[in-house]
């Protein structure tokens, strides 16, 4: 023994708790006070190199400090500097907002501190109500299986592994690996990228992922998706999955999802949707018909915490077939048995269902957003999202310097700036320097990607706090750091 302080606990001591208290409340209001002067606050703004070197320079605390000492340094060089995505001028990434009730949601789970692998309690009881509430709202039957993951990547591979294991003989990959097992899927080349990475670490390789070409509205191609298959077929390999897109991550587009289901039946394939955020645009009574397909997806992925406004992080899947979905995941281990009664009862647990045996309590903050808001209420705004993005699209249009550069299906604008003394390449130029002098403003934190080889600007309309002043905004933004760098007006 090295200190003659007898040890007790990490907990307070006899007044300590009404100091533990104090502080709490106090944290609780700054960032409720935080939540109230969003609007008045930068978009973004860069880490100070002060601030970077402090994290970098600090040693491992060897003797513990206050929590005072903890929230101010939380509060001086963390909260200035977050991502942005809390802020309605964040437009760049596909990230939810956030709500109150969801943070106050988050601080009861880390208090209850609950582990959901397994064992028989009532937070596990709360995911699986939760759970079955996401099954029903997406077309599945009640008898759904489903599982909270940390986002749309991991629920995606989850699906890949349930597809991979589903085709003849496939449980016995989990044994004896691929190996050698001409399996191939296909999903659109505008699917998200956690697809590929997803057949790459479940050992089929990324090259086992047909890419499928588009059509003109920037979907899968039915026609080609059909040949490819046919293709793979007579070349000796074997299709299990295809994968469609409800919402794609550059233009929002919707794959035909009623089309590939029918191809997949028909040709005997695992219909996986990839419906990260596009897929609670069915929680808007306009929008659902263009998803009414998902009723026929043997699996979905999707995420609470981008348009559903769940603090990060709340993934989730869905598969239909609740046996296929244990028989991919499930093991028994001596200690890990199930019982009849006691703390071991309640199989199949989370574990069975998925690669974590730790997992926290984030069907908690799911709870709380569906029932203080109610899905009529997130329908709503899912309706109001898409309308600032085709108020965007239409002020886009009426400037001579802006071109809209794909359709808006949803909530995602992709336009660029233009000028005819210009290159190609010099537009693409001009256009990523915009973007990034727009971010370190402050005002507003759009984003780029590429769309038939050209770089452009794109505004992902996700944030609930958003509204239409804040896109016209970003537009007044980039039209002056336009100017500022050269761009003479049409």
């Amino acid at each position: 023994m090295t200190d003659d302080k007898q040890f007790s606990s990490l907990d307070p001591q006899g007044e300590e708790w009404e100091t533990l208290r104090a502080e709490g409340h106090r944290m609780l209001d700054m960032m409720v006070d935080n939540l109230m002067i969003l609007r008045q606050q930068p978009v973004w703004q860069p880490t100070p190199e002060t601030v970077r070197q402090r994290f970098r320079s600090a040693p491992v605390p060897k003797n513990g400090g206050s929590l005072e000492d903890f929230t101010a340094a939380f509060q001086q060089d963390v909260l200035p500097y977050g991502v942005g995505n809390r802020h309605p001028g964040f437009m760049g990434w596909v990230h939810g907002g956030g709500t109150a009730p969801g943070m106050l949601a988050e601080m009861l789970a880390a208090g209850l501190n609950a582990n959901l692998g397994g064992r028989d309690h009532a937070p596990v009881e709360v995911e699986r109500m939760v759970i079955r509430w996401a099954a029903t709202l997406m077309g599945f039957p009640e008898t759904a299986s489903g599982l909270f993951v940390t986002g749309s990547s991991l629920a995606n591979f989850i699906a890949v592994i349930v597809a991979s294991r589903a085709v003849k003989d496939g449980l016995a990959l989990r044994r004896s690996g691929v190996g050698g097992r001409p399996l191939v899927g296909y999903a659109a080349r505008s699917a998200h990228g956690c697809i590929s990475r997803a057949f790459d670490l479940a050992g089929l390789g990324s090259d086992a992922l047909r890419l499928v070409p588009l059509d003109g509205a920037f979907r899968m191609d039915i026609a080609a998706l059909q040949n490819m298959i046919t293709a793979d077929r007579s070349a000796g390999f074997q299709p299990f999955m295809v994968v469609g897109t409800a919402g794609t991550v550059d233009v929002g587009a919707i794959d035909p999802l009623a089309d590939i289901a029918t191809i997949a039946e028909a040709e005997g394939l695992w219909f996986h949707v990839d419906g990260a955020f596009g897929a609670m645009a069915a929680l808007s009574p306009y929008y659902r018909p263009a998803l009414a397909a998902l009723e026929k997806a043997d699996s979905l992925a999707f995420d609470f915490h981008k348009w559903a406004q769940v603090p990060y992080d709340a993934g989730c899947v869905i598969v239909r077939d609740p046996i296929r979905h244990a028989a991919a995941f499930a093991q028994t281990l001596s200690y890990l048995s199930r019982e009849d009664r006691g703390l071991a009862a309640g199989a199949p647990w989370f574990c069975d269902l998925g690669p974590d045996l730790s997992r926290g309590f984030r069907a908690l903050k799911v709870w709380a957003t569906l029932s203080v808001y109610g899905t009529r209420e997130l329908g709503r705004m899912v309706d109001h999202c898409c309308a600032v993005a085709r108020h965007l699209a239409q002020r886009v249009e009426r400037e001579p310097d802006l071109e809209l550069m794909a359709p808006v299906t949803l909530d995602i604008v992709c336009f660029r700036l233009r000028s005819p003394d210009l290159t190609n390449e010099e537009l693409d130029t001009l256009n990523a320097e915009v973007v990034k002098d727009v971010q370190e403003s402050g005002i507003a934190a759009p984003s780029t990607t590429r769309i038939n080889e050209r770089l452009v600007v794109r505004a992902a309309i996700v944030n609930h706090r958003t509204v239409n002043d804040d896109v016209d905004r970003m537009v007044d933004a980039v039209l002056m750091f336009a100017r500022q760098r050269g761009l003479r007006s049409a």
